[in-house]
């Protein structure tokens, strides 16, 4: 009879391990889809000393595979069918399909942990379940959006006239300096709060300097001095006007 093998768990850096324990002789470490579990198979006689340290210099590499495999789910094409994983807020959701004639149809976030409920009217179409998904985002940037503005006008010393959410398929927004107005890529209810709040900021710097130039990298260097390690977060395959 086949042995099983001794499963346990790690918290590194706010990372959850799982450690499998097998009859190998070098450790094996990978990060799984499609929500960046982290497994890492090692021989029998490994101490946790040992799996704490080799874990804790591979961290930069685990959170690299994470958001490339986060990236990876959020630009692949949706059937919004049950059980397919969404993004909100940079968190991972199973969605729930919920045929119903007499419920409003909506989003929301479930009361069993990690799901969203998607209230539909039976025999609806792909279609339709990705336009109440994008009105779900919708709603959840018109909250979250003049949170940021009245937060930084102060700050910046600039004041944003109008703002508005549409989809975008190559910049994550876009400044009208005569207007004062921003534009807010939908995606973006998808992404991380603090990648939100970069292009939030990034878009209001135009009311400074119109251009990419080092005086717009001066300031926001001085308002957001991580504002380049978010940017990269954000990926390569959008860009801020």
């Amino acid at each position: 009879m086949k042995k099983r093998t001794k499963t346990s768990f790690l918290f590194i850096d706010e990372l959850k391990v799982e450690i499998l324990r097998k009859k190998i002789k070098n450790m094996n470490l990978s990060v799984h889809p499609p929500d960046g579990r982290v497994r890492l198979s090692v021989p029998k006689g490994v101490d946790e000393e040992a799996l704490r340290f080799f874990l804790t210099s591979r961290v930069p590499w685990i959170k690299k595979q994470q958001h490339r495999l986060e990236n990876q789910e959020q630009s692949f094409p949706k059937d919004y069918i049950a059980g397919e994983s969404h993004y909100v807020a940079g968190e991972s959701y199973s969605l729930n399909i919920i045929e119903d004639h007499k419920e409003k149809q909506r989003v929301e976030i479930g009361n069993r942990k990690k799901e969203l409920d998607l209230y539909v009217r039976p025999g609806k179409d792909k279609s339709k379940r990705e336009k109440i998904m994008q009105e779900f985002y919708r709603k959840y940037l018109k909250e979250k959006i003049p949170e940021l503005i009245r937060k930084w006008e102060p700050v910046m010393g600039v004041k944003v006239e109008d703002w508005g959410v549409k989809r975008m398929k190559t910049r994550w927004g876009t400044c009208n300096i005569r207007d004062k107005r921003i534009w807010i890529n939908l995606d973006l209810g998808k992404k991380h709060p603090r990648c939100l709040e970069y292009i939030v900021v990034h878009e209001m710097t135009h009311l400074l300097e119109r251009y990419h130039n080092e005086r717009f990298k001066s300031y926001m260097d001085n308002f957001l001095p991580d504002w380049r390690s978010i940017k990269k977060e954000l990926n390569g395959r959008q860009s801020s006007d």
